[in-house]
């Protein structure tokens, strides 16, 4: 049977292209395909799809390598076990064990950034940059999903901007019966965090710009996302209405990954990001620019 029929039938046979790609790597490896012989190419080597799909490790070897950098439990410097207000602990002659434990937080903060809705490109100032009309439905479809979640809120913190202020005060109109306090704060507003790898040539601010923009949101992330505090006997779940450079930034930082990858990411207007962060310093993202809770007619990224 020729080369071509038996790539063919072993396809057919298995339904799937991942069987082809492990049968004529084996194959190749085994030499089944013939060797190369006076600079005679192999028949595998003519296969770039086929060539291009084969797995980047070694078949002894099937799983990647770790990159080698560990978890920092004391990423925000609050890890019980190596402060207490804000000092080293020094050695006691009471019990250590009973000590540490009751100065470990007990509670899970759980923080869902929200990025503002659409708002008016064409305005020249921050009050002209007031959201337009599919933006004020997208916060109303925001604020009616965060209501069905059933969930208690402590606190909806916004960006001192018009579009995330007006965002959360759409979104606060269906959380009325939880009554939850609204606190703006200018650290969150829209900034350049950190200058982005790889760099894009359609936006590029300037040094000064990622110099102050950056330590301003950075200051933002120090302030809003860290463990619960060894006094919060109860989880927690707090909402902050921002926008996208922001909330990449943000996650990025709390997942240890390279900061400068934040723009890698895109998030629809009034989607919801959810992190969550426990005791112990252990971070998880439940969703990323979640938005499926509004119509396709109604997505927007601008």
């Amino acid at each position: 049977m020729s080369y071509r029929k038996t790539l063919k039938l072993v396809c057919g046979l298995a339904g799937g292209s991942a069987v082809l790609v492990f049968a004529a790597a084996t194959a190749d490896s085994r030499g089944l395909f013939g060797d190369l012989r006076g600079g005679e190419v192999g028949r595998w080597s003519r296969l770039p799809v086929l060539r291009a799909a084969q797995p980047a490790w070694t078949p002894a070897n099937h799983t990647p390598s770790p990159t080698g950098h560990s978890w920092d439990f004391n990423w925000d410097k609050r890890d019980p076990s190596t402060l207490t207000n804000g000092k080293k602990k020094e050695s006691s002659t009471e019990d250590p064990s009973s000590e540490q434990d009751n100065g470990k937080p007990k509670a899970t903060r759980n923080i869902l950034l929200i990025r503002h809705s659409q708002y008016n490109l064409s305005g020249l100032s921050d009050k002209e940059r007031i959201l337009t009309p599919l933006g004020r439905e997208q916060a109303e479809l925001t604020g009616s999903r965060l209501a069905a979640l059933g969930i208690k809120y402590d606190v909806m913190i916004h960006s001192s901007m018009s579009r995330a202020t007006e965002t959360a005060n759409i979104i606060s109109k269906h959380l009325e019966g939880v009554a939850v306090e609204l606190v703006s704060c200018d650290l969150l507003r829209e900034g350049a965090p950190i200058e982005p790898v790889p760099p894009v040539t359609h936006w590029k601010p300037d040094a000064v710009q990622y110099h102050e923009d950056g330590a301003r949101i950075e200051a933002a992330f120090r302030r809003y996302i860290h463990r619960a505090d060894t006094k919060q006997k109860e989880d927690s779940y707090e909402i902050i209405v921002c926008h996208a450079n922001v909330i990449r930034y943000f996650v990025c930082r709390a997942l240890q990954f390279p900061p400068e990858g934040w723009l890698r990411m895109g998030l629809n207007n009034g989607s919801i990001t959810w992190l969550t962060i426990r005791p112990s310093g252990r971070v998880a993202l439940r969703t990323l620019g979640d938005s499926g809770f509004m119509p396709p007619d109604k997505l927007t990224r601008t």
